[in-house]
């Protein structure tokens, strides 16, 4: 069954705990969405914190996912820039699906939904994420049409002796 897709959703307890609960089992389940595992809720609260105020102050949107019982099953955090020579384009971040709805095609759902939703956005000509190197995100990104841009190594530190690459990637929405 495929998920229900709602941009810009109404900011209810339940959501803000369904994206808690999703972020901190994407990240022990080894999701690179901004941690290393182990993460609990509150780990990961004043981090979401941050997108709800973007939000408030209209410099972010959400998208979310609902499996078929209504539960946060994806979610993905447009925002805009700031920079007046930047605003042709936006930023896609915290990127996840839920572990147990892995290998369902959700991923490309939740990406091609966020590319509807900001075609439908005024003057963004295209979408740019980062992901962590040394998981082969990018790959599957490439698959969802996205084009590799640009690589720093040694920008994500994981662990002490564990550094990884910071991959930049790129949608054109044309």
């Amino acid at each position: 069954m495929p998920l229900t897709f709602t941009f810009d959703p109404a900011l209810t307890t339940d959501l803000r705990d369904g994206i808690l609960d999703l972020w901190a089992d994407v990240t022990n389940a080894g999701g690179a969405v901004g941690f290393v595992p182990p993460v609990t809720r509150e780990d990961v609260r004043p981090w979401l914190v941050q997108h709800f105020v973007a939000m408030a102050e209209g410099r972010a949107r959400l998208l979310v996912g609902h499996d078929e019982e209504g539960g946060v099953a994806a979610t993905a955090f447009l925002t805009l820039n700031t920079h007046h020579l930047m605003t042709h384009w936006l930023w896609l971040y915290t990127v996840m699906v839920h572990p147990r709805h892995q290998g369902k095609g959700y991923g490309r759902d939740l990406l091609a939904a966020a590319a509807d939703a900001a075609r439908g956005l005024d003057g963004i000509e295209a979408i740019r994420l980062t992901c962590r190197g040394g998981l082969g995100l990018e790959r599957f990104y490439e698959s969802c049409g996205y084009k590799e841009v640009g690589r720093i190594p040694g920008a994500i530190r994981v662990a002490p002796g564990d550094d990884r690459e910071d991959i930049i990637m790129l949608l054109p929405l044309a």
